[in-house]
């Protein structure tokens, strides 16, 4: 990455694994849902399943279908998908390979006079993403099932925008058969995806910090992810670049593997002495 900070290639990146994971393009034109065999397979971010375009699941919908039923083999692979993903890389699925990560990165490059790097509750806010995990994702599934032991998808069915934004909005367009079926549910759904949309253009990724609920279980990997951040304190001079940089609100000379760290990038592209580096697990030393 360039030594100004610019993050564009990580942004292209982005947005050819966007490409990649909504490679049925033929579902737009359609209007329908690949539901053919790789739709089984996950991928690390967040990526609709509803979205025609999509050609895998999103892990977090996967995981409510399932949680349901303690039989249901399928779990046992979506148990095993976020310890190896999480394993190997942490939240750099959030700054690398989460199509909605990218969409909040683009729209907070809107230019805006007011730009909120924090506030007063923006840390006890950040808990938040965990709460949703635990109810929507976790409990209501669990607790909510049907004939079979499925569980209801809570989270993509109340609160998910990425849902709204990659699924719902253009099935229904679409489709006049959804136009009819329309109701308050998806009209509160809309809402919720304005707000984030407003909300991303003045505070940096809003959902990531306080809402999503994958970036909440990779968070928890970071500190042993096989990726990972390390300071070398023979070269840093305390001189708070890079926690000035980072827009996650992260300080990597006091935790350089913070649950709340994407990845991006950019403390390390400031540095002055090249002092944070990334390691894996046979190139760690210790401080």
């Amino acid at each position: 990455m360039a030594k100004n900070g610019n993050d564009k290639s990580r942004h292209i990146i982005q947005f050819i694994w966007t490409l990649i994971t909504n490679a049925y393009l033929i579902g737009f034109i359609r209007g329908k849902i690949y539901q053919g065999k790789i739709k089984n397979i996950c991928v690390p971010g967040l990526n609709c399943y509803s979205c025609p375009g999509a050609a895998a699941s999103c892990p977090i919908g996967a995981l409510q279908a399932v949680i349901g039923s303690y039989e249901y083999k399928f779990s046992f692979y979506i148990a095993g998908f976020f310890i190896i993903i999480g394993t190997l890389m942490g939240r750099f699925v959030c700054g690398y390979l989460c199509p909605f990560g990218l969409f909040q990165d683009i729209l907070n490059k809107i230019p805006l006079k007011i730009k909120i790097n924090t506030f007063r509750f923006d840390r006890a806010l950040r808990y938040l993403k965990y709460i949703v995990l635990i109810v929507f994702v976790v409990i209501m599934p669990l607790l909510i099932t049907d004939i079979i032991g499925q569980g209801f998808p809570w989270f993509c069915k109340i609160i998910c925008p990425a849902g709204t934004l990659e699924g719902g909005l253009p099935l229904v367009i679409l489709n006049d058969s959804l136009k009819s079926a329309v109701g308050l549910l998806y009209g509160w759904k809309c809402f919720i995806l304005i707000l984030l949309i407003v909300f991303s253009v003045i505070i940096y990724r809003p959902f990531c910090k306080y809402v999503c609920p994958l970036g909440a279980i990779y968070s928890l990997f970071n500190p042993i992810s096989v990726f990972k951040y390390q300071i070398d304190k023979d070269k840093c001079v305390e001189c708070k670049k890079c926690a000035s940089v980072c827009k996650m609100g992260c300080n990597p000379t006091v935790n350089p593997n913070s649950l709340e760290c994407i990845r991006c990038g950019k403390c390390k592209s400031v540095c002055p002495k090249d002092a944070i580096e990334c390691v894996s697990f046979n190139k760690r030393k210790t401080n």
